[in-house]
């Protein structure tokens, strides 16, 4: 009787899994949008706008004594680069009451703290690390496209953009300086390049931009950005940008949005080609897992992790996709519908793009 009604209860376990399924591949996006998107009207937040002038803005900063990017894993040595990087963060606020994030809120600093560790330290060896606390739009704002969306995402980038002046007058006027961002940090670094890079003198001190985990049109972005894709692994001056899936890869989602967008050169993103760099080789080549020279798998408090040798492959596919063949070990929690690694876009290649940005903040003349 005690096996038969376990059998049952496996039963019942399995038809809920299954119709949760249907469920979501017939109407995914409306669920993630009744469970995540804001169901408020707009509104500014309340309180003063971030003071790039007080250490209370920054996450990440020289003079900060508990800067969480010069973390770095067991045995590994911290750098001695001297390229100022301007580091902006994914979205951290998931909160449904508003549109837009509070620096001060607990659970968003400790968010923000985690991927800092966890992203900006690859980068902290080609130099100290700057990386502003903005009130992000919150996820559920690009669940939900429309002017109040918009609207949370100017107020965003306007943080973003404020930080940005007050680091490049803290630097000296002919210092190079490295760019990056993931996923919502890498959206305003886009329009960050179109706005106040491209055209202008300060192009030129740019070591490398690094767009990560948001899709870059070829053809309807890259022209309004002022810098060429990275096409060899030691140049500088240029843009690299990959998301990371694994294999059976479902884009459905991601290629959804990018298609009903408009790119920063005016042009309409649909059917175009995605940029994609493979960190492992800083081109467009593909990588076999022993040239990774070292994935970061988290541990489960996001606080420490583990450096693996050697990492995933990783290979651009031609939709533009950056596969890492099947689901790696390790990375249990927080992977995204269709085998999406989004959140662990540098973690995967952590060790890569460590090498990556040292040699072209060496290459940069």
């Amino acid at each position: 009787m005690l096996a038969r009604r376990f059998l049952w209860i496996i039963a019942i376990l399995i038809f809920i899994v299954i119709g949760a399924a249907i469920a979501y591949r017939l109407a995914g996006d409306r669920l993630l949008v009744a469970a995540l998107a804001p169901d408020v009207p707009y509104a500014p937040p309340t309180g003063p706008a971030p003071d790039p002038a007080q250490p209370a803005a920054w996450a990440a900063r020289p003079d900060l004594p508990d800067d969480p990017s010069r973390w770095r894993p067991v045995g590994m040595a911290a750098g001695q680069g001297r390229v100022a990087v301007f580091f902006v963060a994914p979205t951290v606020v998931f909160d449904r009451n508003r549109w837009n994030g509070d620096i001060a809120a607990p659970e968003d600093r400790k968010r923000l703290d985690q991927f800092l560790r966890f992203e900006a330290s690859a980068f902290a060896a080609a130099g100290p690390v700057w990386s502003p606390r903005y009130r992000q739009a919150t996820f559920g704002a690009f669940l939900k496209p429309g002017p109040d969306a918009d609207k949370a995402l100017d107020l965003a980038y306007a943080d973003v953009a404020r930080a940005f002046a007050a680091f490049l007058a803290a630097q000296p006027a002919d210092a190079p300086i490295l760019l990056a961002g993931h996923s919502q940090g890498a959206l305003h670094l886009m329009r960050l390049l179109k706005e106040q890079v491209a055209g202008k003198p300060i192009a030129k001190r740019i070591v490398a931009a690094y767009l990560v985990g948001w899709p870059v049109s070829v053809t309807a972005d890259l022209p309004a950005l002022g810098l060429p894709a990275c096409t060899a692994a030691d140049q500088t001056g240029c843009i690299l940008s990959w998301q990371s899936f694994a294999e059976p890869a479902d884009p459905a989602l991601v290629r959804a949005a990018f298609d009903a967008g408009t790119g920063l050169a005016g042009l309409p993103r649909r059917g175009t080609a995605m940029l994609c760099t493979n960190p492992v080789t800083g081109t467009a080549s593909a990588a076999a897992a022993p040239a990774n020279p070292g994935s970061l798998i988290p541990d489960e408090s996001f606080t420490g992790g583990e450096l693996v040798s050697p990492g995933v492959p990783a290979r651009c596919r031609a939709d533009g996709l950056l596969s890492i063949g099947d689901p790696p070990g390790g990375y249990k929690a927080y992977v995204l519908p269709g085998n999406n690694f989004h959140v662990y876009d540098v973690p995967l290649f952590w060790s890569a793009v460590r090498a990556d940005a040292l040699r072209r903040a060496a290459a940069f003349k």
